[in-house]
């Protein structure tokens, strides 16, 4: 195996992560870029450790989320470098992010458990544009008749909104943390989104204790992937 130095080290895992469209783990990174070098997994996370030290004071930052290791410009920063892409960000309506929160917090779970929640029924383009933005998959089916699909979210989800697991999902009854985490998705309500649907707030169902405050017109941080 090749031997590689503590500056060369670091050099090679801050260009993978500057290229790569995706987060790095310490695994990723030892079986790809590291492959040919004799370097320990403790070596790889003491140099992103170092690299992340490097950064914290920096417009980008090296930040952990599920899937492993990414660069990402400061929060605070987004508003002034959205001139920079002529594209507009996804919009989402409520109901789609009503039907997150939900499964975000109840895994798994059907249809027709998000439908008892949140006391409305839900679109299927709803169900789908989750499915297509990789934010919930099914795991698997409710040993019921008709047997349906049980929804859960991955690691895109916690991902995008810059969780590392499940459990750093912020409290229900904390608003302010959930609106904070939701700040990080552009929503907007849908033209084809059903006007009955969208005046139902999850607030009138005591088993998911949110609002329709849950509506807000941000920005995410932006990945420099």
């Amino acid at each position: 195996m090749n031997q590689i130095n503590d500056i060369q080290l670091k050099q090679l895992i801050e260009a993978s992560l500057f290229v790569l469209g995706k987060p790095l783990s310490v695994k990723a990174l030892k079986e790809t870029v590291l492959a040919d070098f004799s370097v320990s997994r403790t070596r790889i996370q003491q140099t992103l450790d170092e690299l992340q030290l490097d950064y914290q004071d920096r417009g980008v930052q090296l930040v952990k989320v599920a899937s492993g290791y990414r660069f990402q410009t400061q929060e605070l920063l987004s508003p002034f470098l959205q001139p920079l892409w002529q594209e507009k960000a996804p919009k989402y309506s409520r109901a789609t992010m009503e039907t997150l929160a939900v499964i975000a917090y109840r895994q798994p779970v059907t249809r027709g458990d998000i439908e008892q929640i949140r006391g409305v029924a839900i679109s299927s383009h709803i169900v789908k544009s989750l499915l297509d933005r990789h934010w919930i998959k099914a795991v698997g089916h409710k040993e019921v008749p008709g047997r349906p699909a049980l929804y859960a979210t991955t690691s895109q989800f916690l991902d995008y909104f810059g969780l590392k697991k499940l459990a750093d999902l912020p409290a229900l009854t904390d608003m302010e943390s959930l609106h904070a985490l939701f700040d990080k998705a552009s929503i907007a309500l849908d033209d084809d989104e059903d006007i009955d649907e969208d005046k139902v707030a999850i607030e009138n169902n005591s088993s998911l204790d949110v609002n329709d405050n849950i509506m807000i017109d941000k920005n995410k941080p932006t990945t420099l992937n």
